[in-house]
């Protein structure tokens, strides 16, 4: 539903007040004025661009959850969540503001007048700490329904669900997508690329045809050990480094901690597909995988695509967003470096890995595995990549739901 219908069912006291907001001058006690008046100002180009600039990275990603999501009506519950998902920089925020209040007294007393002599706290350093509390999330979203781009229901048990009006939706993707391409460095064609298209099929088949001829022996934790990680990895199309001792690696996979992370994708999906399994102290192929590996069945890149959506969305919650948001920009080449700037603010820490970290090892290197990108080295700009046509295809062709996550034990 577009929002001049969802207008159109709203109330004259819910007209009023978003009319308030966009400072409409039109008759408050007409619903109809309301509304012409209303679209006049939310259709203005220049003054959405403003209002889209003006607002915070939390409001944007909050946003953003909803830009790439099908769903069409979210329950409270299920907004307040994505708020909190949001809000990393706060968390930042008040990290800086407990260990600020862990000096000693007289340290916080010279950085301002905060205190009276007395010790208590001024009426004016009250309200100003008032003024620094972030919203709550009911209050985010109180705001997003004052300023129109949320509504209630109409009718039956839709009254207690939300909705963001199709037509914003769309406005809101396309000027985030004309703010964020102003700040890329699209260039040419590089010397050279890679583009693994295919690959990852065929390495599935390698990793299938080893397990039958090998039946690897599994140590304690049930993992093989490194010579025939080894081995399985020169039998490979792409090469890999064993991880290193002692790295942290968790999150992103039930054998991300034993293996390289394109070996560990595959030896997952293997095991959650039952194409083989940890049998006693070794690892067997099972009678669907002896029937892959027989008649050399190329698994689709959807599937794959769709495994490590669901697979590393436990550590990236966005991962389907930032999947998409590499898709829309770099339809043409782009640099890594200018590309990883602009979205690096809608990607959330996640332990010891931080946004640049996860935007270039976990994300784009992985769509690359996947055969859904080119990753080139451009003279003068660095690494530069471009998605590839079978990549837009899947890209655009998959949805994972927020909740749809796979956690393998």
């Amino acid at each position: 539903m577009n929002l001049a219908e969802m207008l159109g069912y709203a109330d004259i006291g819910q007209l009023s007040r978003i009319a308030d907001v966009y400072h409409c001058d039109c008759n408050s006690h007409s619903k109809n004025d309301l509304i012409q008046s209303i679209l006049r100002a939310i259709s203005n180009k220049e003054g959405f661009k403003n209002v889209v600039s003006s607002m915070s990275w939390e409001e944007k990603r909050f946003l953003n959850s909803l830009l790439f999501d099908s769903q069409n009506a979210f329950s409270l519950e299920e907004l307040i969540a994505r708020v909190q998902l949001s809000r990393f920089d706060l968390e930042a925020q008040r990290g800086a503001v407990s260990s600020a209040s862990s000096q000693p007294a007289a340290s916080v007393k010279r950085e301002g007048s905060v205190t009276s002599a007395s010790g208590k706290r001024t009426r004016k350093a009250r309200a100003e700490e008032q003024k620094q509390q972030p919203q709550t999330p009911r209050e985010i979203i109180s705001r997003f329904k004052q300023t129109g781009w949320l509504f209630n229901g109409f009718s039956g048990p839709s009254r207690y669900l939300f909705h963001i009006p199709d037509d914003l939706k769309t406005r809101f993707g396309d000027e985030l997508a004309r703010q964020l391409r102003s700040s890329l460095r699209y260039t040419g064609e590089p010397e050279g690329f890679r583009d693994e298209q295919g690959l990852l099929a065929e390495d599935l088949l390698a990793l299938l045809h080893y397990t039958a001829r090998q039946e690897p022996p599994l140590n304690a934790e049930g993992s093989m050990y490194k010579r025939n990680v080894q081995q399985l990895l020169d039998s490979l199309h792409i090469r890999e480094e064993l991880p290193a001792r002692g790295a942290w690696r968790f999150g992103y996979g039930r054998r991300i901690k034993d293996y390289p992370n394109r070996l560990s994708l595959l030896y997952d999906y293997a095991y959650y597909n039952e194409l083989l399994a940890e049998q006693g102290e070794k690892l067997v192929l099972t009678a669907k995988g002896q029937r892959w590996a027989e008649e050399r069945i190329l698994e689709e890149p959807t599937r794959i695509y769709r495994f490590w959506l669901r697979l590393y969305k436990g550590a990236v919650p966005n991962l389907l967003s930032l999947a998409g948001w590499v898709d829309r920009l770099a339809d043409q080449w782009v640099t890594v470096a200018s590309l990883r700037t602009a979205l690096e603010p809608l990607i959330k820490p996640y332990y010891y890995d931080n946004p640049s970290a996860i935007f270039d090892e976990r994300i784009l290197r992985m769509m690359m595995h996947q055969g859904l990108l080119q990753i080139g080295e451009k003279q003068g700009e660095g690494m530069v990549i471009r998605m590839t046509r079978i990549g837009r295809a899947v890209v655009a062709g998959v949805y994972v739901a927020v909740h749809d996550r796979i956690e393998l034990e």
